[in-house]
């Protein structure tokens, strides 16, 4: 079998985006091309059009293939829940929460299991590109380490070693992964592509001469680092972890999510990213909802979100103890406009309840009571995709009836009673659904911006490109920078001779 295996020295080295590029790349040149990643640990997943729940990463790298994505291109998914507990998702359907020391304990089980996924999916296709996970050389949990070597030899595959030099010390992260190899694992490590470099090339050519004479493996690529319009890695992901902060326009419209310590499915926000006169902000419950300008005043949102969330109970809780809540409450009050989304729907209504802590914490909180729901925690997840038109609303909502909706659901708690349409909304400015992906539906955001540009008096004119065609010319762009920055002569040498 035809494959090639991306690696990282650590997690967010770019393994994902470098994967994905390496796929279209591949699909270009006319190669049936499927990605596959064993085993992922990410609050951002994604419902394919079966029902199964998978990683984003490898609905990025198959949507760069021109693949429908499928939920065993990444066969398991851990979703952290909090207190070491993760949602166990085989195959796309969720098995069970399980601790992480069981986890490691079901481990060796999995191996016979991944070798039956493995080879039942690679026969479809010209060339499977995996992706490791995390570093292949965490000594403490090499064993049992289902995602990067143990996978390769499972998949008999040749190994690409991605290194970030963006965070310094590129050249020891390099030595010192291969060093913790055992010679069979360094053996597989074919080649090391240097990712998000900064500056001019030239002037590190010594450096990777100097490099290539210490670990005697080729580099066959400094990849410039570029901002690409893609989905980010599963596992690491800026939009969650970078600190807060509030970029406030009176000139354009200000769209705010509200950064919860459990947040997930960042990637319902990413087309706003793409949008002229817009702003997006992060603001986490500490902060204010509203900002003072010394030239305009006090700003605030035009639109507040209130996302998902793998701890909605551990973050209703903290935002009911926090200013925020009544800042949002006395925003509500306004007539400020607000869309929650999955867990975010449930923390709009009256209480959320979870009686065996299935989605982290147990017990019952009170919701910020601005709709008419109750939500309660069961067994049964509820996965699939939706598709639906949008109906008559007034408010903000006023003349998008008609507009098409397609996204996807993903959530442990049902909400009583339930939205006749796949959303609820009250007094034309506060909305409630459990649809990821409701923003990339093109003819709804363009009428729900222009809604709003009117109510703030603005004389912009929004119109939203599909988001599907954005995607697909960013992964044309990150084909482009793969072929002037990689050697492919080289790749395709290590995929077809295992040999460079």
């Amino acid at each position: 079998m035809n494959n090639i295996m991306f690696q990282g020295t650590a997690s967010n080295v770019g393994k994902s985006i470098i994967s994905a590029g390496i796929c279209r790349v591949l699909w270009q040149d006319g190669y049936r091309v499927g990605p596959f990643k064993s085993q992922n640990m990410s609050l951002n997943s994604y419902i394919d059009k079966y029902g199964g729940e998978m990683g984003r990463a490898q609905v990025f790298q198959a949507e760069a293939c021109n693949l429908l994505p499928r939920a065993y291109m990444n066969p398991i998914l851990l979703k952290p829940s909090g207190n070491h507990m993760s949602q166990l998702i085989m195959k796309g359907k969720f098995l069970k929460n399980i601790s992480s020391s069981d986890y490691q304990d079901l481990k060796p089980d999995l191996v016979g299991w991944l070798d039956r996924v493995y080879q039942r999916y690679q026969r479809d296709f010209d060339i499977v590109v995996l992706e490791g996970a995390g570093s292949p050389v965490e000594i403490n949990i090499n064993k049992l380490d289902i995602s990067n070597m143990e996978m390769a030899r499972i998949a008999d595959s040749p190994v690409v070693l991605v290194a970030d030099i963006d965070r310094g010390g590129v050249f020891a992260s390099i030595v010192g992964t291969l060093s913790l190899m055992s010679d069979e694992e360094r053996s597989r490590v074919k080649g090391v592509i240097i990712n998000k470099f900064r500056g001019r090339k030239d002037y590190f050519s010594e450096g990777v001469r100097l490099l290539e004479d210490i670990i005697k493996i080729p580099v066959l690529g400094v990849v410039p680092y570029q901002k690409l319009g893609i989905d980010e890695e599963d596992g690491v992901s800026e939009k969650t972890y970078k600190e807060a902060k509030q970029v406030y326009s009176k000139d354009k419209l200000n769209v705010v999510v509200l950064k919860l310590d459990h947040m997930s499915n960042y990637t319902d926000f990413n087309v706003f990213e793409h949008i002229e006169g817009l702003e997006l902000s992060y603001i986490s419950p500490d902060q204010d909802l509203e900002a003072f300008d010394g030239q305009n005043g006090q700003v605030g949102p035009d639109l507040l979100i209130i996302p998902g969330s793998k701890n909605t109970l551990g973050d209703m809780e903290r935002l009911n103890k926090s200013p925020m809540r009544d800042q949002i409450l006395a925003y509500s009050k306004r007539g400020g406009l607000i869309v929650g989304l999955c867990g975010g729907y449930q923390m709009l209504g009256q209480t959320i309840r979870d009686d065996r802590g299935l989605d982290g914490s147990r017990g019952k909180v009170d919701g910020l009571g601005l709709l008419e729901v109750d939500t309660v925690f069961g067994s049964d997840k509820i996965t699939g995709q939706v598709r639906w038109n949008f109906g008559h609303e007034e408010g903000y909502f006023f003349g998008l009836e008609n507009s098409q909706i397609e996204g996807y659901e993903t959530h442990l708690g049902r909400t009583y009673p339930g939205p006749d349409d796949n959303y609820k909304i009250k007094d034309g400015h506060i909305m409630g659904t459990y649809c990821h992906g409701l923003f990339d539906s093109a003819g709804f955001l363009s009428g729900l911006l222009n809604n709003i540009a009117k109510a703030r008096g603005l004389s912009r004119t929004f119109e939203v490109k599909d988001y599907r065609a954005i995607k697909n010319e960013e992964y044309n762009k990150l084909a482009d920078l793969i072929r002037e920055n990689v050697d492919m002569e080289k790749v395709y040498n290590i995929i077809f001779s295992r040999d460079i």
